[in-house]
């Protein structure tokens, strides 16, 4: 029994060497195909343009801790969330990612200044997309062949506007393109374990991918802070503007009551005391309004304050040192395996033909 395995493995040593014979055999054609390889992979690879990648984390402001907020963070802890219940309004971090997605969003953030690491360009970032980003020179064919074909089906749309803003609610299609492709380039996760928000953006260059990354950031605090304050700052208007009235009526009728006492100097008549005793009422009732208006517009504006989210930046944007992709390297290497994996099925064919057939044939 061990005489025939011994057989069976020196027949399977025997076996590999003879094929490690052939390959050798035919080593030119390898560094034949791994030249031709080679070159035909830096030739696709090289010119694609270098793209960068920027990233940071925001950990929002949470409410106080409450026995609804423990059993919603011990189920998250699970996997499972249930919601925010910390947070008064209904618009919880889960819909960040959603929020970064608008057309409002992603228009509002085209036209952010930017500048490019070697400070050749400043412009707002549209005009950068539209002027300044190389590239891919292997689908300029293609994109020409479709942009002709749906000229014969379509309108031509209009080009994009430098000057005048695009309407996020009725984009063309050429402004749609752009929208998208912005939209592709930014990423928003939101962890439900912690309401870590961690935005990520792609571009070309380091200096504009970190600044349109801090300007995600900046919108998205803005958007969330004016969304929480909406109420507050209504009530705070609205406070104010009687503060204002009750301060204009308090001051209207002390003017009265000061030209009506020089007036009336030295003058006992009981008419004037009565008249002066009525202007001295309205004058104490107006002040005591004005305070009270007063009060509330300071408790209103506080209230503004206190419900201001602040945000804890984690992780600040930065400008990236090394390019994000492609990767070069890995792919020659890779289309370098690939090139060997198919040379050796291409030596092996009539063995791998005649072992296929006498398989079937069995």
């Amino acid at each position: 029994m061990n005489t025939d395995a011994n057989k069976y493995n020196n027949d399977e040593v025997i076996d590999l060497r003879v094929q490690f014979a052939k390959l050798w055999k035919r080593k030119t054609l390898f560094i034949k195909v791994w030249v031709v390889t080679f070159a035909l992979a830096c030739i696709y690879i090289l010119p694609q343009p270098r793209t960068y990648t920027v990233d940071l984390a925001l950990a929002p402001e949470m409410g106080g801790a409450s026995a609804t907020g423990t059993l919603s963070s011990i189920a998250s802890s699970f996997g499972f969330n249930l919601g925010n219940t910390e947070i008064s309004d209904a618009f919880y971090p889960e819909l960040y990612p959603d929020l970064l997605s608008t057309n409002k969003f992603i228009v509002d953030l085209l036209y952010t200044r930017v500048q490019t690491a070697d400070a050749a360009v400043d412009t707002t970032y549209l005009n950068y997309i539209l002027r300044h980003h190389r590239k891919n020179p292997y689908i300029k064919p293609y994109n020409w062949c479709r942009a002709q074909i749906n000229k014969l089906f379509e309108e031509d749309a209009p080009p994009i506007s430098h000057t005048k803003r695009m309407n996020p609610h009725r984009l063309t299609r050429r402004e749609d393109a752009i929208v998208n492709k912005v939209r592709k380039s930014i990423q928003c996760d939101v962890d439900i374990k912690t309401n870590v928000i961690t935005i990520v953006v792609q571009d070309q260059d380091p200096l504009v991918c970190a600044t349109i990354a801090d300007s995600v950031r900046v919108k998205l605090q803005d958007f969330i802070t004016a969304y929480r304050t909406n109420k507050s700052r209504i009530d705070e208007q609205y406070y104010k503007s009687l503060a204002d009235s009750a301060r204009i009526e308090y001051e209207t009728i002390s003017r009265q009551y000061s030209q009506f006492c020089d007036a009336h100097k030295n003058i006992v008549l009981q008419s004037y005391l009565s008249e002066r005793d009525r202007l001295e009422n309205e004058l104490q009732t107006s002040m005591s309004t004005y305070n009270a208006m007063q009060a509330q517009y300071l408790a209103a504006k506080a209230k503004v304050q206190e419900q201001t989210p602040a945000f804890t930046i984690l992780r600040a944007p930065s400008v990236p040192v090394k390019p994000n992709g492609p990767k070069r390297m890995i792919f020659v290497a890779a289309m370098l395996f690939l090139s060997t994996i198919g040379t050796c099925i291409y030596i092996f064919r009539k063995e791998l033909v005649s072992q296929f057939v006498g398989s079937v044939q069995n």
